[in-house]
């Protein structure tokens, strides 16, 4: 045997681990990679353990939907009813009735939102392209504080511009632009309409923060390349920034779609009057309002179970669609 011919039979007898040594290499990398991944594992657990005490555990409360729960009684005391809240939903006339005005408001509203969120990524388009560093931290931090201030206050900053006799009215009475004050909050004209501008007005900044991120990474070569091609700014943005910036705006497309029944309450809570309460209320504000003010913790429980089946439903359809179109999901 030459000597090329002793090196290639040893390189080979490596390769399929018939040198002495190999067996053993292998057996260590392996040992090795699955102590990474117990260590990883163990990484994971306490974040396991806060979803299962924060995420599922509560749901067992929703055997209350199947008792007359009566708090002095507790649960053990109460009478087990079986469906029958379920059966009084569908019904009783008056309940339906409440509850499709409920749905409107509460897809109206949800609707509204989808289609204002392109908002953070246009502004994050432009944002991204204000060469100032200074400015740009600037109009950033003041459009992200919004998200901190919470909906208790923001009423009343509302309250103190757009009640009769804030800021707004005060300044259009002395300039003789009016002579009644304009009822901006004791109406329910166009309700859901303030109701999506104030949440644009808290979550623009906050939105536009993942957006940057995807921005600062998408591979600068590209703009080199299209600057060298003769590309302006604004072309770089419109075929370079917001085709790369597509695949997670799709994400929080398909996130928003599956929680078109959950506003939250915390905002309609706060600006819910008795002017305007037949429109605003949503359905989370419904839930909490017979469940708390109309001393019926089973009939809310019961609506909060069809409400977070209906969410998984719409979460599963639009995850099979976007799998379908896109080839890819987010489940």
């Amino acid at each position: 045997m030459t000597v090329q011919a002793a090196l290639v039979h040893e390189v080979t007898a490596a390769e399929l681990g018939d040198e002495p040594g190999g067996k053993k290499r292998r057996l260590r990398e392996k040992h090795a990679g699955g102590r990474k991944s117990y260590g990883m594992f163990w990484c994971i657990v306490p974040f396991l353990i806060l979803v299962f005490l924060f995420s599922y555990f509560p749901l067992y409360g929703w055997i209350y939907a199947l008792f007359d729960y009566k708090p002095a009684l507790g649960l053990s005391g109460s009478e087990f009813v079986g469906l029958q809240w379920f059966e009084m939903l569908v019904s009783s006339p008056t309940q339906m009735t409440q509850i499709g005005q409920v749905l409107v408001n509460t897809l109206a509203i949800s609707f509204l939102g989808i289609a204002t969120s392109v908002l953070p990524l246009v502004f994050a388009v432009f944002l991204n392209e204000v060469r100032t560093p200074w400015f740009r931290n600037a109009v950033q931090t003041l459009t992200t504080l919004p998200n901190f201030i919470s909906w208790v206050l923001v009423y009343m900053i509302a309250f103190s511009l757009f009640s009769s006799t804030g800021l707004v009215n005060s300044i259009l009475t002395d300039s003789g632009l009016i002579t009644a004050p304009i009822k901006f909050l004791d109406t329910d004209q166009h309700v859901w309409v303030t109701m999506t501008l104030w949440s644009i007005w808290k979550g623009l900044g906050w939105g536009a923060i993942i957006y940057l991120a995807a921005i600062a990474g998408i591979d600068q070569s590209l703009y080199e390349s299209a600057r060298i091609d003769g590309a302006g700014r604004f072309q770089t943005m419109w075929y370079i920034t917001i085709p790369q910036l597509m695949p997670t705006y799709l994400v929080l497309l398909l996130l928003s779609v599956a929680n078109l029944l959950n506003n939250g309450m915390e905002q309609y809570f706060v600006f819910q009057n008795a002017f305007n309460k037949e429109h605003i209320q949503v359905l989370d504000l419904y839930v909490y309002n017979i469940g708390i003010t109309g001393n019926s913790l089973s009939m809310a429980t019961a609506i909060g179970m069809l409400k977070s089946v209906i969410s998984v439903i719409l979460l599963f359809t639009v995850n099979t669609i976007a799998k379908r179109v896109r080839g890819t999901s987010i489940v």
